[in-house]
């Protein structure tokens, strides 16, 4: 009789071993992964939205202005300084440093006292 108590004891539910390697996968998803996707649509988008006039810092750390795109190649050129101008992959830009009209519009509200 004590046998068949520890047999049924013994067993267990195979969801509640596989339970914990769930939830680790889970936390996986949320802490690791999905902020790493978010990040990279964020740059693709940065990458596909910038225009001839923005200022930009590339991923190098070098500052400089669009003066022309090529959509062909995929690169665009880059002036640095007043008349010195490079040559580079759009995936090479980090960061626009231009503001946008709507963000300028909000902070000209805020500077504002309410009445």
């Amino acid at each position: 009789m004590l046998a068949s108590i520890a047999a049924e004891t013994t067993k267990a539910n195979p969801l509640l071993t596989f339970l914990p390697l769930i939830l680790m996968g889970g936390v996986f998803y949320f802490l690791l992964i999905r902020p790493q996707q978010r990040r990279a649509r964020a740059q693709q988008a940065l990458i596909s939205s910038v225009r001839v006039g923005d200022e930009v810092m590339t991923s190098g750390g070098i500052f400089g202005t669009i003066t022309e795109i090529d959509d062909d190649e995929g690169t665009l050129q880059l002036e640095i300084a007043p008349g010195t101008r490079i040559r580079m992959v759009r995936s090479g830009v980090a960061r626009r440093l231009t503001e946008d009209d709507d963000y300028e519009d909000e902070s000209e509200d805020e500077d504002q006292p309410s009445s």
